[in-house]
This record gives structure tokens, C-alpha cells and sequence, in this order.
């Protein structure tokens, strides 16, 4: 091939390509940048289970990135920021996925339990964990008693008067624990969440 015409077939190539985006040339990306879901859950602890915690010897401890508050008269509010997840909680349906994990400890027998890949799963109506060395969520907390919606759709609100323990994680620590502490509809405390949905 002569160096005109392999010249003439190199600038051709390079126009196709550039034609159909394949050059190594960047193209700009048109499409608006997704933004996160944002929020926060706040589980609260009386000041009552707290003491029956204690003269149980079980001890619960927020792990990052949750964030644990302490009030005489209210008890322990624990913060968990919104990570991710798509839900509309006016419509019940959907999953909020959160940041941080619970460790439950019982000091009367040395045995432990931690929960990652914390959620609240709309659907179920009930926040969950999955323990370490387990791949299945167990549902932990329900929400219950007053329950007050409001906000929008895509920037909605949820308060509860009450959580509960629910029977799956009462009947799953006293295991894990060897206690009989836990039990299914035991109050905890109440719950809030705030969940701003991503785009």
C-alpha cells in the first residue's frame, strides 16, 4: 500500500471512530450526577430497658459509624445516617439502607453477638441486621404504638411512639446469649426517621 493511500486509510479509521464515541478521546457524560439518598434513623433506649438491661447484664453498644447520646430522663439515643436505598415510607414500601451495627454483649456469660448491613426494610415494617458469620438479615426492631407520617414521597418523616423487640431477634440473642432476657413485643424505646430519596 502506498504511504498516500495508507495515510488516506488511517485518517478514514480515525473518523469512524470518532463518529461512534469508540476513539480514546473522552466524552463528556451529558446525564445529571446521581445524588445519594440521605437521612437518619434514631433509635432510642429507655431509661427502663436500660435498666433491665443491666440486672440482665446485657450491655448494647452502637459501633461506627453510628453515634450513640445519653440523657438522664430519656435514655440512649443511637444516630444512624442513611447510606443508601430507595422507599417511600407514606406508601410503606421499599428499603433504607444504614450505617453503623449493634453489639450485644452479656457479661453473666461472655458470649456476644454483632449486627452489620443495618437496614429498615419498609416492607416489613421493621429495622434489621445481619449477624457476623451469617448472610440472612434478622429483623430486630419494630416500630409501633403512635406512628406519625409526614413530608412527602421523596422526602418523608416517621415517628413512633413505641419499638419493640421483635420475636425473630428476641428468640436469636437469647440463643446466641444464653439468656431468656429477650422477649418478642419487649419495648425498647421509640424511633424516628428522616429519609430524603436519591436521584
Amino acid at each position: 500500500m502506498s504511504r498516500t493511500r495508507a495515510r488516506l486509510a488511517a485518517t478514514g479509521t480515525a473518523v469512524v471512530l470518532a463518529a461512534t464515541g469508540m476513539s480514546g478521546v473522552a466524552v463528556a457524560d451529558t446525564d445529571p450526577a446521581s445524588t445519594p439518598s440521605t437521612g437518619s434513623a434514631v433509635v432510642n433506649s429507655s431509661t427502663t430497658f436500660l435498666k433491665d438491661q443491666a440486672l440482665n447484664g446485657i450491655i448494647v453498644i452502637p459501633l461506627p459509624s453510628a453515634t450513640p447520646s445519653y440523657d438522664s430522663t430519656t435514655g440512649i439515643n443511637t444516630t444512624f445516617q442513611v447510606t443508601g436505598g430507595s422507599a417511600d415510607l407514606l406508601n410503606f414500601y421499599g428499603d433504607i439502607e444504614l450505617g453503623g451495627g449493634l453489639l450485644f454483649v452479656n457479661i453473666f456469660t461472655g458470649k456476644s453477638v454483632t449486627f452489620n448491613q443495618l437496614h429498615f426494610n419498609v416492607n416489613l415494617w421493621s429495622l434489621t441486621g445481619v449477624p457476623v458469620g451469617s448472610t440472612d438479615a434478622v429483623k430486630l426492631l419494630d416500630p409501633k404504638g403512635r406512628l406519625q407520617l409526614g413530608g412527602t414521597s421523596a422526602n418523608s418523616t416517621l415517628a413512633s411512639s413505641d419499638l419493640q423487640l421483635d420475636a425473630a431477634a428476641a428468640t436469636y440473642l437469647d440463643t446466641k446469649l444464653k439468656t431468656d432476657f429477650f422477649k418478642g413485643g419487649q419495648s425498647v424505646g421509640s424511633f424516628s426517621l428522616k429519609f430524603n430519596q436519591g436521584s
